[in-house]
């Protein structure tokens, strides 16, 4: 059982709930124990992408935490929460409201590598300890900040003359990048403040929501779905790096961890397949030296 359930995730239910419930249909269906992880945190106010790995399919998830996302999500203008979305206590509100032009004309300041001060309420490590036991814990947090990158930042609200209550955008983003923090600075900019009413996550890495699948049809899969239907291969999680098509004697090389010289390809990572296209590795070359990154066991 190697592969990827790309679930969509409902509101309410947390990441690790979410591998849970997976874990639990795949012994309703049978499978016994697997191995299961997810690709990246998903806050249970969020709905959306949420990649879980199964088996070999785990030694991927570290590089889909680093993969970008694009998210939608709506600020809501006038209220600042300290969790900064719909949860937490009100700690700042105004009664400016921003045009569309004005939002629209701020958003270049966004748009590109940015510095960002993170949520107190998110699972950033401080000595130790998750930020967001400590603020629930009433301990002043003092998050330090970081460099994040905005590739696309875009509105979706239909044009008005009027003032906002709300606006919902699309952003595209890199690993580390909170989408809270995003719509506090951006209220900032326009004169108010505000919260996120709204968070969902359209793409992960390779995998968008048009590839997901509710949990009513992961809970069918644990009462007798077809396969097919819920998992993909391994290789779903691979398809925005080259294949490299690999000789028996050459996978075989790869697969004890030697390194290969001597093949046409181009530097960068790569995923190498044997004759039966079977994946078999991650690879990486440089200067026509082949290394292997990451092996893959699936048996024939």
């Amino acid at each position: 059982m190697h592969g990827w359930i790309i679930l969509d995730k409902p509101l309410g239910l947390g990441s690790t709930q979410a591998v849970s419930a997976v874990k639990r249909n795949l012994r309703e269906a049978g499978f016994g124990k697997v191995k299961v992880g997810h690709g990246g945190t998903l806050d249970p106010l969020a709905t959306g992408v949420l990649p879980i790995a199964l088996g070999e399919a785990t030694k991927l998830c570290g590089r889909m935490l680093d993969a970008s996302k694009t998210y939608d999500f709506t600020i809501c203008f006038g209220t600042e929460t300290s969790g900064l979305d719909a949860e937490g206590d009100v700690v700042a509100t105004s009664d400016h409201r921003p045009s569309l032009a004005q939002v629209e004309a701020a958003l270049a300041q966004f748009t590109g590598p940015i510095a960002q001060i993170p949520p107190a309420y998110s699972a950033i490590k401080i000595d130790g300890k998750r930020a967001y036991d400590l603020a629930r814990a009433g301990a002043v947090v003092e998050m330090k900040s970081r460099a994040v990158t905005v590739h696309d930042l875009c509105i979706q609200t239909d044009a008005t003359t009027g003032a906002l209550n709300a606006v919902t955008l699309t952003a595209d983003v890199s690993k580390g990048t909170y989408i809270r923090s995003l719509a506090r600075d951006i209220a900032y900019a326009v004169g108010t403040v505000g919260h996120v009413s709204m968070l969902r996550r359209t793409r992960a890495g390779p995998f968008s929501v048009q590839s997901a699948i509710s949990l009513d049809k992961l809970n069918a899969f644990g009462h007798g779905a077809a396969q097919e239907d819920i998992i993909l291969p391994i290789e779903a999680g691979l398809v925005d790096i080259p294949a490299l098509n690999l000789s028996p004697e050459q996978a075989r090389a790869v697969q004890q961890g030697r390194v290969l010289t001597g093949i046409a390809m181009k530097d960068g990572l790569h995923w190498a397949r044997d004759a039966d296209l079977r994946p078999i590795a991650l690879v990486q070359n440089v200067d026509g030296i082949l290394k292997t990154v990451r092996g893959f066991n699936l048996t024939p």
